[in-house]
């Protein structure tokens, strides 16, 4: 059986008037903020102590949109007798929001766990070139990244903490030795002196 002509429209109107009747949920954005997602994709941050000047991320990034400069400085040595030391400082790290896709690369490739999500989202600019974020910025965003989700008290330890456990029992162990034999030599050689006296 064809539909009924203008039955399409009477479904619409049903539709409207239905929810014309209805509260409305429509959140007041600027007065009240939304609740967020834990793993929500807002900005990056930058954990600049962490920060190698690996490059991994930069090079990584489909979008080449993040930029580092940095140049090398000479350690000293440690010990006398070491060699001196260069190593990478960082001068500049940006990233161009404009042209970043928010794919996440970056944050996954960094070995050194030096750039983190942040949910921060209000960082909208009337002119596309402020939309590059340099360092401060980024470490400002940094403080407002969530703290990392709790450990499964069940779950298998690692074996990383593992091994820095049996390592850490050993040293302590040879360490109670090595007072245990100072304490016995300390008293036989106050018997000896003692026996001396006599």
């Amino acid at each position: 059986m064809p539909p009924l002509p203008g039955s399409g429209l009477a479904k619409g109107l049903a539709v409207t008037l239905r929810t014309m009747t209805r509260k409305s949920v429509t959140e007041q954005y600027p007065d009240v903020q939304p609740d967020l997602a834990p793993r929500t994709r807002g900005v990056i941050g930058l954990f600049e102590e962490n920060c190698t000047v690996c490059m991994l991320c930069a090079r990584e990034c489909p979008d080449w949109c993040i930029y580092i400069d940095s140049h090398k400085e000479t350690v000293p040595a440690a010990a006398p007798g070491g060699r001196e030391r260069s190593r990478n400082v960082l001068d500049r790290f940006a990233i161009d929001f404009s042209l970043c896709m928010y794919c996440g690369i970056c944050i996954e490739v960094c070995p050194f766990d030096a750039l983190f999500w942040s949910p921060e989202f209000e960082y909208a600019e009337t002119d596309i070139r402020e939309l590059t974020h340099e360092r401060d910025k980024l470490r400002e965003w940094m403080w407002t990244v969530p703290a990392p989700p709790a450990l499964d008290p069940a779950a298998e330890e690692p074996k990383e903490l593992g091994a820095a456990r049996k390592t850490a029992d050993k040293l302590a162990a040879e360490a109670a030795q090595a007072a245990q034999a100072a304490e016995q030599q300390a008293a036989a050689q106050q018997d000896t002196k003692a026996e001396g006296d006599a």
